[in-house]
């Protein structure tokens, strides 16, 4: 027997040690999160490959597998964080049709206003409606207090989910440096594990890719290109959280105007980043907490605000619509016009093509945008009070030269002096609140029944001094006024209280049958458009809307939770420990250890009968 079969056995048994080692390992492992399977590769050695040597340990998973799941380990959270609000949101509302839920409410109120126009005389049913409005506002304020603290909880949630992000973004960066620095292919593979299992878990928290290096480091992106960690570099992210949020907490670019936290990258070069600001983050925990806060629940907001204004304008404004006079013009009175109150001109009557509006203003510092209005779409201009046709034409005439105002006082002929082959018909509609103050005399039939509960205050839709919508739903209350003298509710006319049903039925019809203008910024009914609807209807297309938006939200959610799963039985499926595949390895290798352990048996045994003769 040659030295070499000796040298060569020797080596074997080496080799096959070390392979056996990496299979106990594999196996002592196979329950560990984010451990990957080992192999241990052999190389030749010797005088015409005579020998053989242990070679590198190396991990054995799927590239493409682990980045989809890292893709769908960020989805999974983005959805799942959406779900979560979208079913506390529709939770708020209650199930639609019974008597505690949003609409119940309503119907009771409506139901009452209806019986005490049945019996007007009756004293304990004008204190049941007293009961039912302020049940309905009671409501209706709880909803709104309960979006704004959804928010303030995600407002707080983001600062804990950016502490987390960016302790992650630290540990790969210094996982980076000593994978750079380790040689030993066995510790390389344990950091290169550790390294993994904190870039997935970043995805949880944002949309985020990799690029490996040469060196053995990899830098991580968000999917917008926003370069997070390069090699041994890491951004720090930092939230500047804003405590409690109101109905008024609002995102803004510009840190002057902004009333809600945002996260704010900090390169190693000492750049900045507002990773805050729409379509930086798309997917992740972060991403939807930032749509939750700024999109949805605002959303929410709106849909509550419109009901309260709803509830509020139905029973205190009157809908005048212009005239045809000759020629292309029309003539609309605005006489009782205030502040808030709207002029329209639609799409269909102007050469625009789209909705013309036109807000009293009692200041001449007030600025109107298209958004704090029913149409977000919409060409928007202020005019301002008293009345004065000639303001009203400039005014007009900037949105739509064709367009000109005439007339004396608050009666105004809007003319049209288009050229086209088939102009428009000019057509015009007012909202014009009619009481003056929340004095129940004033401006019969209609009444100040729910009002602005910061000083009980007619509200109009006001924007001097900033919108008087935002937050309405946190403020709605019943009118004190009308609490101290429930006769109101029935009086036939403002100086006669003798009881009459008129003033009852009223109510009920302009809450139930009479059509109102809600904002395309509630979402009901499509964002693109104003929505008609009662009172009545519109709270139960808001019932409506929330339950669809969290059954969809939930469907959604159980998708991507089926994607990450298969997502992760792929990726487990090369990179796991299978424990049966491992056994038939562990066998492979105790019969080649067996063989090599009896050459050198062989060549022991010749060596004494050599050292005996």
């Amino acid at each position: 027997m040659s030295l070499n079969a000796l040298s060569t056995a020797t080596a074997g048994l080496a080799a096959t040690q070390a392979a056996i080692n990496v299979v106990s390992q594999n196996v002592a492992n196979a329950g560990t999160a984010g451990y990957v399977k080992r192999t241990l590769s052999t190389v030749s050695t010797g005088p015409n490959n005579s020998g053989v040597a242990a070679g590198q340990i190396t991990r054995n998973f799927d590239a493409a597998a682990l980045s989809q799941l890292r893709l769908e380990t960020s989805g999974a959270a983005y959805t799942s964080t959406k779900a979560g609000i979208a079913t506390q949101l529709d939770a708020l509302y209650g199930t639609p049709g019974t008597a505690s839920s949003l609409d119940g409410t309503l119907n009771t109120f409506t139901e009452s206003l209806q019986e005490l126009s049945a019996n007007p005389t009756s004293a304990p049913a004008r204190t049941t409606v007293l009961g039912d409005a302020s049940a309905l506002a009671s409501q209706i304020n709880s909803a709104a207090n309960t979006v704004q603290t959804l928010r303030t909880g995600i407002e707080s949630q983001l600062g804990t989910d950016t502490n987390a992000a960016s302790a992650l973004l630290t540990s790969i960066a210094s996982l980076n440096t000593k994978i750079q620095n380790t040689s030993d292919s066995a510790s390389l593979a344990d950091l290169q594990d550790q390294r993994d299992q904190a870039v997935t878990s970043l995805s949880s928290y944002m949309d985020i890719t990799t690029t490996a290096q040469r060196d053995g480091t990899v830098s991580v992106l968000t999917q917008s290109g926003v370069t997070l960690v390069d090699r041994g570099s890491a951004a720090s992210l930092s939230f500047d959280g804003r405590g409690t949020l109101n109905a008024n907490s609002t995102y803004s670019s510009n840190p002057n105007q902004r009333s809600v936290g945002t996260i704010t990258a900090t390169l190693p070069g000492g750049g900045q980043i507002d990773l805050g600001e729409p379509g930086v983050l798309r997917s992740g925990s972060l991403a939807a907490e930032f749509e939750l806060r700024d999109q949805t629940l605002p959303q929410a907001q709106r849909q509550l605000d419109d009901l309260a204004a709803g509830l509020a304008t139905a029973l205190t404004n009157k809908q005048v619509t212009a005239t045809q006079g000759t020629g292309n013009s029309a003539t609309i009175d605005l006489t009782g016009l205030q502040a808030g109150n709207t002029l329209t001109i639609p799409a269909s009557a102007n050469s625009t093509g789209r909705n013309i509006i036109l807000v009293a203003s009692n200041s001449a510092s007030t600025s109107i945008t298209a958004s704090q209005t029913a149409d977000a779409n919409a060409l928007v201009a202020k005019i301002q009070l008293p009345l004065n046709p000639a303001q009203i034409s400039t005014a007009l005439s900037a949105l739509d030269p064709t367009l000109s105002v005439s007339g004396t006082g608050a009666s105004i002929t809007i003319t049209s002096s288009s050229t086209a082959a088939n102009p428009p018909q000019v057509a015009a509609t007012a909202s014009i609140t009619v009481p003056t103050s929340t004095d129940p005399t004033s401006g019969y039939p209609q009444l100040a029944l729910f009002v602005d509960g910061n000083g009980n205050s007619l509200y109009t839709g006001s924007l001097d001094g900033g919108s008087k919508l935002t937050g309405l739903a946190q403020r709605l209350a019943v009118n004190s006024n009308v609490s101290a003298n429930t006769a109101v509710l029935t009086a036939t006319s403002a100086t006669d209280s003798t009881a009459s049903a008129a003033r009852a039925q009223g109510l009920f019809t302009a809450l139930t049958s009479t059509q109102q203008t809600f904002s395309s910024a509630s979402g009901v009914g499509g964002v693109s458009a104003p929505y008609s609807a009662t009172v009545a209807g519109f709270a139960q297309d808001i019932i409506a809307t929330q339950g669809a938006a969290s059954a969809n939200a939930t469907a959604i959610d159980a998708t991507q939770q089926t994607a990450l799963s298969t997502a992760q039985a792929r990726f487990s499926s090369a990179a796991g420990v299978n424990i049966d595949q491992e056994m038939s390895n562990l066998i492979a290798l105790q019969t080649a250890y067996g063989a090599n352990a009896r050459v050198l048996t062989a060549a022991r045994d010749m060596l004494n009968q050599l050292l005996q003769i």
